[in-house]
């Protein structure tokens, strides 16, 4: 089995351990507010304190996490392995970056990124940001969170699918497979070739899609699978 292209999917999974908070959690962010008043386009038009109000909480969240073993792990193959490695993450925080990796495309956006809604420029955001401010480039106060929201388009598709179909090694790390078009990538990495593995707490919705697949906590199965891969 080939694995000189390597490209890794990962989701809010391999974030839990280090504190950042997934959908399902009971007790977390996103079970105090409905995904659609703070998720989606028509939430921010709606009420964008509340959105502001919600994204700075996951952003001062985010600066206090750090990176856990998963996250290491993927920096390690990164470094070590001769061929390439690319990270394409569901995840808005930056602890693949954190970690050491350098390959990282952020198909949901980023938590430090802000976005003109009115003119599209982009800037590095504050730790606090407000419906009042002001985009540096159009003087609008028309600021809102460098985030994709549910009904709007991720980020970098193109580069995305054309990465899946030159993987010899697909691996989704810590995704439930319910979000699409990222639950479709094992489908499309496979039409071209590509070894499919899934590495994640419990099957995920794609599960059968999968040639391969561990389960367990990605602090442990995430570098286990990481030796593996480096030691041939």
């Amino acid at each position: 089995m080939s694995t000189d292209n390597i490209v890794i999917l990962t989701g809010a999974g391999i974030s839990a351990e280090s504190g950042l908070g997934t959908f399902r959690d009971e007790d977390g962010l996103w079970a105090q507010h409905r995904i659609e008043d703070v998720a989606t386009p028509e939430g921010f038009a709606a009420n964008p304190q509340l959105v502001h109000d919600f994204y700075n909480a996951r952003r001062a969240q985010s600066v206090e996490a750090v990176p856990n073993a998963a996250h290491t792990a993927l920096a390690r193959l990164e470094a070590k392995h001769k061929g390439r490695v690319l990270i394409v993450t569901q995840n808005v925080d930056g602890l693949h970056e954190a970690a050491g990796s350098k390959a990282v495309m952020h198909m949901h956006g980023a938590l430090d990124g802000a976005l003109c809604a009115g003119c599209d420029h982009r800037w590095p955001a504050p730790l606090v940001m407000q419906p009042t401010d002001a985009c540096p480039n159009c003087g609008q106060p028309t600021t809102r969170p460098d985030i994709v929201w549910f009904g709007e388009m991720p980020y970098q598709m193109d580069q995305i699918w054309a990465h899946l179909r030159d993987a010899d090694l697909f691996v989704a790390i810590g995704t439930s497979g319910n979000v699409y078009p990222a639950a479709a990538f094992v489908q499309d990495a496979d039409r071209y070739g590509a070894h499919t593995v899934e590495l994640n707490l419990e099957a995920s919705a794609t599960i059968s899609d999968f040639a391969e697949a561990r389960f367990g906590k990605a602090s442990e199965i995430v570098p286990a699978w990481v030796d593996e891969v480096l030691g041939g």
